[in-house]
């Protein structure tokens, strides 16, 4: 099991950039770096989607088209954290952004695949 704790949402203009954190608390016997990390987003209305994920030792990504180019999923092991980095961003890109974990194979994306999830961050963009 593990702990997801989000911070760095907020309220920008569009073009403007922000940084998502997401803090990892892991219960014994488990490493960080045993975990998928990825993020979703959902808007008001809408299904929570995933946004960006990332293999467990970073070294593979995957990004939602909608944010290809923009985001840039990035994870530090040691400190047991993920980020994403959101340039370039849209007044659509408005959202509660969560943070979640799971553990197996890579390449699931649906947000049912993920057990473990933060509390999220709003994150609003204005035009």
């Amino acid at each position: 099991q593990v702990q997801l704790v989000e911070s760095g949402g907020g309220l920008v203009q569009a073009g403007g950039s922000l940084r998502l954190s997401c803090a990892a608390s892991a219960a014994s016997g488990r490493t960080f770096s045993s975990y998928i990390m990825g993020w979703f987003r959902q808007a008001p209305g809408k299904d929570r989607d995933i946004v960006a994920a990332i293999t467990w030792s970073g070294g593979t990504t995957y990004y939602a088209d909608s944010v290809k180019g923009r985001f840039t999923i990035s994870r530090d092991n040691a400190g047991n954290t993920v980020y994403l980095q959101m340039n370039m961003l849209k007044p659509e890109d408005t959202a509660v952004y969560y943070c979640a974990a799971r553990s197996g194979a890579w390449g699931r994306f649906n947000r049912y695949d993920y057990p473990y999830w933060g509390q999220g961050t709003q994150v609003t963009v204005s035009s």
